[in-house]
């Protein structure tokens, strides 16, 4: 089976060629740039314009939003699991951990909230899923608040510098 790759965009190039990757999902702020590691074709890619905000209301800043998380549950389920899937954001610890257990959750419903939290936890001790991220997730997935009290339950992760990728496994 294969896994979900979460790093900091610092790191994508190297991650995407060391796993194999072949796909990815890229959630970042609309005025950063960066450049698409040549293993994964433009079609395979979704680029999720958004910032690390918990928060509407400001027209400067965009908040992560129903269509940004309907997209990512879609290109989930289109994923070719053949090889791991790359999902980054910035830093590798906010946006992309939550994008990372709504992917796994929308392929794999069955599997128990508290277990990939912790699962999650085991494999990152600095993820921090973005919580409007979250709660947009388990709503749309009909968790009835599973995810959202899971991922309170492991905590904010420990301070981070933005430089340390994971791998989080689909399912146990």
């Amino acid at each position: 089976m294969s896994a979900i790759i979460v790093s900091p965009l610092s790191r994508i190039a190297e991650m995407a060629v060391r796993h194999k990757a072949r796909e990815m999902v890229t959630l970042i702020a609309r005025e950063q740039a960066f450049h698409r590691p040549a293993v994964i074709a433009p079609e395979r890619h979704l680029t999720l314009q958004m910032n690390d905000i918990t928060f509407k209301g400001t027209d400067k800043l965009i908040a992560p939003d129903d269509v940004h998380v309907q997209m990512l549950i879609d290109f989930a389920h289109k994923w070719v699991q053949s090889a791991p899937l790359l999902i980054h954001c910035w830093m590798g610890v906010s946006r992309s951990p939550a994008a990372a257990i709504i992917a796994a959750l929308a392929l794999y419903p069955e599997q128990d909230e508290g277990a990939l939290a912790a699962r999650l936890r085991d494999v990152s001790p600095y993820a921090t899923p973005n919580a409007r991220i979250v709660e947009i997730g388990d709503r749309l997935l009909g968790r009835g608040g599973a995810l959202v009290a899971a991922i309170k339950k492991i905590g904010r992760g420990a301070d981070a510098d933005g430089s340390v990728p994971f791998v989080l496994p689909l399912k146990a």
